[in-house]
Parts: C-alpha cells; sequence; structure tokens
C-alpha cells in the first residue's frame, strides 16, 4: 500500500463520507485512492468552491469538511475558503499536491511553499516527507481541526514521489479518541453568579461558539431565570427563539440599532461563545466601563475593549446549568422588552409592502414564511445579509449560516450544496447579491450533476449593493460600483437548472413554492430596492438621536 492510499485510509477512519476538489497531476495518486474507496468524491468547478464546501459541511457537522486541490494555483484557489474556516471556527482539513521532494530546493514550475503560504490561516500545516509519518499527520490534522480550542483549518502537504512510496507492512491508522468534555471550576461559576445577581441592567451576549456548542435550550433557561435579555451574533442567530420575550435580536450591521441602545444601558456583559472575529468589542463596550463575564470553551482573546472580570471556560451547557440555579434576580428587564416592542412593529410594517423592485423586508418576509423553523438559509455577503442578520427571525441553531468572521462572498451556493448534502430532506436557500452569486455560480452545475437540489435567490441592484450603501452614508453619492448582468434565468437553464423571474412582489412567494418543488437547483432573479438603505440609515439615526 502506498502513502495515498494509506492516508484515504485514514481519512475513512477519520469518518470522512466526502472529500470536494479537482483533480491535477500532482494528486493523481490521492483520486486513484479516493476512486477505490467508499468516500464520495465531488468533482467541483473551482478549487475555491471546494473549500466553501467543506466549510460548510464542518458547520453543519461539527466534523471537518475535507478538500483536496493540486499544487501551485490549484492551491492558491482553496485559501479564501480555508481562511474563511478558520477565522469562522469551522472545522475543514486542507489536502494539496506538491512537487516532488528533490525539487523542493529549487526554483521550479508551480512550486509553492505551501506550509509558509497557509500558516497564517490554518491552526496546523504538515509536509509529508516519510511514508511513516503519514497516519500521525493525518490524526493530528483532524485533532486541530476539530478540537485543541476553537475549531479551525489545517493543511496536509503530499510531494507527489511520497504519495507514490510503499509505507511499511501493519502500519494501520490511528483512531479518534473521543474526549471528555472539560468542566469550569464550580467557584469561578459561583462567582460569576454573583456578579450578575449585583447587575442593575445585565445583557447576555451570545456569539458563533454557542451555536456551535448545541447550547440553545440552557441558553433560555438562563435568560427565563436571570430576566436576562438576549443579544445574539450574525452567527449565533437561533440560539433563542424568536419569539421569546428576552430575545433581542442580531447586532452586527454598521449603523446603531435596537440592539446597541440596549447594550448601552448594560452594566454587565454575559457574552456566551462570543468571539472577537465576529464583531469588534469596541462595539459592545465602547466607554469600557461594564463588568465583563466570558463563558466559552475556550479562553478569550486579548483585547483592550474586552477585558473579562471573569473567564469561566469549560463545558458551557454545564456552565449555564450551574448558572441558572445561583442567580436570583427578580427584576425584569423593561427597557428591553420596550425596545422589543418597538423593534417587531418596525419589522411586521414591511411584511406586505407591494413595491416593485421588492424591499429587502417584504423579500425576507415572505422567505420565512416559506422555510420551515429547522430549513437552512445561507447568507452570501453584501447588502442582503445585513437584512437577512436584522429582519430573518431564527428558531434553531444553524438554520441561518452567515460568515461574519472572514466575511467572504462567494460562499452561498457551494454552501448550499454542502447544505443539501448534510440535510438532503431540508429546504436550502442561498441568498445571494448579484455580485457573490457571480462569483461562484459555477457549482450550479456541480449541484445538477450530483443530483443536489437548493434554491438560490438572487437580490439583483447591478451593483456592489453594500459598498453603495457605505459610499452614500459616507460621502453621498457612489462610485465605481455598478455592472451589468447576464440573464440569470437563461444562465442558470443553460447548466441543467430551473430559472425563474420576480416580475411584482406578489410574485415571489409562489415562485419559491414551485422552485423547492423541483428536482433540479432552482435560481430566482429578484430585482431589489436597494433605496431602503439609505432610508434605513436614516431611520437609525433618528432613533440613536431619541435616545440620547
Amino acid at each position: 500500500m502506498n502513502v495515498a492510499q494509506k492516508l484515504v485510509e485514514c481519512l475513512a477512519a477519520e469518518g470522512v463520507e466526502v472529500v470536494f476538489g479537482i483533480p491535477g497531476e500532482e494528486n493523481l495518486e490521492i483520486i486513484e485512492a479516493l476512486a477505490a474507496s467508499p468516500i464520495r468524491f465531488i468533482t467541483t468547478r473551482h478549487e475555491q468552491g471546494a473549500a466553501f464546501m467543506a466549510d460548510v459541511y464542518g458547520r453543519l457537522t461539527g466534523k471537518a469538511g475535507v478538500c483536496l486541490a493540486t499544487l501551485g494555483p490549484g492551491a492558491t484557489n482553496l485559501i479564501t475558503g480555508v481562511a474563511d474556516a478558520n477565522s469562522d471556527g469551522a472545522p475543514l482539513v486542507a489536502i494539496t499536491g506538491q512537487v516532488s521532494t528533490e525539487r523542493m530546493h529549487i526554483t521550479g514550475h508551480q512550486y509553492l511553499d505551501l506550509n509558509k503560504l497557509f500558516e497564517p490561516i490554518t491552526k496546523r500545516t504538515k509536509l509529508v516527507m516519510r511514508p511513516d509519518s503519514i497516519t500521525e499527520i493525518v490524526r493530528l490534522a483532524f485533532k486541530y481541526a476539530q478540537r485543541d480550542g476553537k475549531m479551525g483549518a489545517t493543511l496536509i502537504d503530499l510531494p507527489v514521489d511520497v504519495a507514490r512510496m510503499d509505507v511499511p507492512e501493519n502500519m494501520k491508522p490511528m483512531i479518534p479518541q473521543n474526549s471528555r468534555p472539560e468542566y469550569a471550576d464550580l467557584e469561578t461559576i459561583a462567582q460569576a453568579a454573583k456578579l450578575l445577581a449585583r447587575a442593575k441592567c445585565p445583557v447576555m451576549l451570545v456569539g458563533a461558539d454557542a451555536a456551535r456548542g448545541d447550547i440553545a435550550a440552557e441558553i433560555t433557561e438562563l435568560a427565563h431565570a436571570a430576566h436576562l435579555p438576549v443579544v445574539n451574533t450574525m452567527m449565533a442567530k437561533g440560539v433563542i427563539r424568536s419569539d421569546d420575550p428576552y430575545a433581542m435580536g442580531t447586532i452586527g450591521i454598521p449603523q446603531r440599532d435596537y440592539q446597541d441602545l440596549l447594550l448601552e444601558q448594560a452594566d454587565l456583559l454575559l457574552c456566551v461563545g462570543y468571539d472577537i472575529v465576529e464583531l469588534s468589542p469596541a462595539r459592545l463596550d465602547p466607554r469600557q466601563d461594564k463588568t465583563i463575564i466570558h463563558v466559552s470553551s475556550t479562553a478569550a482573546h486579548v483585547n483592550r475593549c474586552y477585558p473579562p472580570a471573569i473567564e469561566v471556560i469549560g463545558d458551557m451547557a454545564e456552565t449555564l446549568r450551574h448558572l441558572a440555579q445561583l442567580t436570583v434576580r427578580i427584576q425584569e428587564p423593561e427597557m428591553a422588552f420596550a425596545l422589543r416592542a418597538r423593534m417587531l412593529d418596525e419589522f411586521a410594517g414591511f411584511a406586505g409592502d407591494d413595491g416593485y423592485p421588492l424591499k429587502p423586508q417584504r423579500v425576507l418576509s415572505d422567505i420565512r414564511r416559506i422555510m420551515g423553523p429547522g430549513d437552512i438559509l445561507l447568507s452570501d455577503v453584501g447588502a442582503h445579509k445585513m437584512w437577512i442578520a436584522r429582519h430573518y427571525p431564527c428558531d434553531e441553531p444553524r438554520s441561518c449560516l452567515i460568515s461574519n468572521g472572514f466575511a467572504t462572498m462567494g460562499i452561498a451556493v457551494p454552501g448550499a450544496l454542502a447544505a443539501k448534502l448534510v440535510h438532503p430532506d431540508k429546504r436550502i436557500l442561498a441568498v445571494t447579491g448579484d455580485g457573490g452569486f457571480m462569483m461562484n455560480c459555477q457549482e450550479l452545475e456541480t449541484a445538477r450533476r450530483e443530483g443536489l437540489p437548493f434554491v438560490t435567490l438572487i437580490f439583483n441592484d447591478s451593483a456592489y449593493g453594500l459598498i453603495q450603501w457605505k459610499q452614500n452614508d459616507r460621502f453621498g453619492h457612489t462610485n465605481m460600483t455598478s455592472f451589468t448582468n447576464p440573464d440569470f434565468v437563461m444562465l442558470a437553464e443553460s447548466m441543467g437548472c430551473k430559472g425563474y423571474r420576480v416580475e411584482r412582489a406578489d410574485d415571489l412567494m409562489p415562485i419559491l413554492e414551485d422552485a423547492f418543488s423541483q428536482d433540479v437547483p432552482a435560481v430566482i432573479d429578484c430585482p431589489i430596492d436597494y433605496r431602503e438603505n439609505v432610508l434605513l440609515t436614516a431611520r437609525l439615526k433618528a432613533l440613536t438621536q431619541e435616545h440620547n
């Protein structure tokens, strides 16, 4: 058995069921080994698409998604997706082919030092130089990706000559070990409970690690026991049901919103699973006058605007259960309730708007009525992401996936393919701007070929809408952000998909229903009225002035 075959055997031992990637000359041995294995290989149309698929696979399963590329340009095409997974805490293992070892000391065709290139965007990179090291290197790659602190990305770089070498006889894959959860110190939890009980206006902020940790029930229990309003980051949507009276919605759009007004009044922040890559700490405590309790599975990052008074590190579910038992508070957060009522009234006012092009609020209201509570919406990055964060209510963790650590355009379409692979019985909707859609729309062909139908809804404004929004807010005008688009219906149908065009507001819901009934991927071209961006800025400025 050669090294490539042993590598694939190790992947199977790690529980890998699918690998996303593109064959190349320097990974031919791996491709041959995968073809003879039970692991499904999905041939993508771009390596970035493969990395995004592995990224979203890891987000949804908690197991490392695996992507494969050849050397040089194939490897560099992986970088954006790998960096996104590492920043956002999604477990991912990237595997690259490489030149023969005898060529690594000289300048050569397509040669790059991939260890150095990937080091800043991964938790661990390793070049395989000896056949007898392959089992250890694979085990370490998955260990670092899935555990050892915050989850993230790792790289295995396999030279073509090493891939062909024989491994020692009787060398077996290293079997993953189930690690027991580490529990936080009870005395530290008790200290946190005392601070929480004494606070006059505490607020719970929940972040991405809370969504990954399946602790929605414990968060809700603590919120009710301690009468805590709950604000979530974009990556933690759904950790508390949107109809819960303590649910205060999502923070993260550039403007000061209802959530910012609540945080400004808080004297204590209970931050559960918060990662500073999601949202700047300066946004949470601009005056640096709040008591901060950090509850997570990993220690807080160092930041002068985020100095926790107490860090409670360990199994978050266990920690929150103890806090709910130990914290005695009876005062209701009346300000939070008033802000919540006003926020919900604002949102409801747009649900029946029949303007055309469609307002983003109307689009999201219709989407919410079509999607079940466990169905999955994947947001690309752009102005639509801000509207999704603000106006799309969620009742389950990981039912709305937003990349907001690295926040990269182009993730929605390939990500939706991975989501449909993981959850074939759920409705999967990719919501993207026209700019983000054109970055990886080629993966619709991959989805069609692989029999993975999902729906893509394009917010079409023929511009990079989020940048126009920022330009308007700062300068009062826009520059260099407009473009023309192809006929998205024809583009979809040219790849064997189903295409739709929304021509009036009342078209959207029946089109969505029909699109979800298709057995091929579907694309919906929806003209969007982004004049609402500037109007929202004006409304939020007035809200801020009212509360100053």
